[in-house]
């Protein structure tokens, strides 16, 4: 190699490496797309991590439940991957949520909806001073009352903490994350069986639309998969054969405020994650936007 070419060539590849962590542009249009996955231990299965990253490479991933306290968070992998920017309110056990991205956030801010320190948010914000809000609301244990099950009682004052919060937001947001409750009848396998199941009960179904009429906030999903067609993003583990028996339920979800909807250009379910080795039992969902 003559003189001065290999120092030449490790400048060419840094370019490249800088460039491939800018967000696409169409036209005059910033493309960016951000995915949400409630991963159920991120340490536990960070090989279906990489792979999706690798597979799909979305701008933004969403963490929920990565049940690591932030010292223990494998930021090397992320990094490897390109995902240099990071927001993490971790803690152990059913708790914990991230943010990796390859395009810079900043502003990163954490509000305690349950009132009891677990971490269950975190926000930054993104490209055109747009707030991105990673959701995780607790799944409220068995019994739908919280007379009898104090879980209950904190998730439905955690919806209703978020509706008070959603009625003071001044700037385009994307909430995104784990909101366990599947508002419609085509959110879940079947409405009938599960109607005084926790997640798709009448009281919870009412929270949530309270709470999305508070900040008039838009069901991406739904934008773009009619209300009238099955659609979920968790099975079951107790279920032998998940796929075959299609038991499944409409947890996650990506909202925005009304100004965002038409920056929105694609959401995919990423049901084939729920096969891969050591699943998660929910998937990951994932919107581009052009902004």
């Amino acid at each position: 190699m003559p003189p001065g070419w290999g120092l030449c060539f490790c400048g060419f590849a840094k370019l490249l490496l800088r460039l491939a962590h800018i967000p696409k542009q169409r036209g005059m249009a910033t493309t960016l797309s951000i995915a949400s996955w409630n991963i159920n231990s991120v340490r536990a299965r960070i090989d279906i991590v990489e792979r999706f990253l690798r597979e799909e490479a979305p701008d933004i991933l969403c963490l929920q439940e990565t049940k690591v306290a932030d010292p223990q968070f494998p930021e090397g992998v992320f990094r490897q991957l390109g995902y240099n920017h990071m927001a993490i309110n971790g803690q152990p056990m059913h708790h914990g949520v991230a943010i990796l991205s390859k395009v810079p956030i900043s502003g990163r801010s954490t509000h305690d909806w349950q009132a009891n320190g677990e971490a269950r948010h975190v926000g930054v914000e993104i490209a055109g001073g747009v707030r991105l809000e990673n959701v995780y609301v607790p799944a409220g244990g068995d019994i739908p009352d919280r007379e009898q099950n104090i879980k209950f009682g904190q998730k439905m004052d955690f919806l209703a903490r978020m509706t008070e919060w959603s009625g003071g937001v001044a700037v385009p947001t994307i909430p995104t994350g784990d909101f366990n409750v599947a508002p419609l009848e085509t959110d879940v396998w079947s409405h009938k069986q599960l109607v005084n199941v926790v997640s798709h009960t009448a009281i919870e179904i009412e929270a949530l639309s309270e709470l999305q009429a508070a900040g008039k906030w838009v069901d991406l999903a739904r934008q773009f998969v009619p209300p009238s067609e099955k659609l979920y993003t968790w099975w079951s583990y107790r279920a032998q054969d998940w796929d075959a028996s299609d038991r499944g339920r409409r947890l996650d979800h990506m909202w925005v405020t009304p100004d965002l909807a038409d920056k929105a250009h694609a959401h995919i379910v990423h049901r084939p994650c729920r096969s891969w080795g050591k699943p998660s039992d929910h998937v990951p969902i994932v919107t581009e936007f052009r902004l």
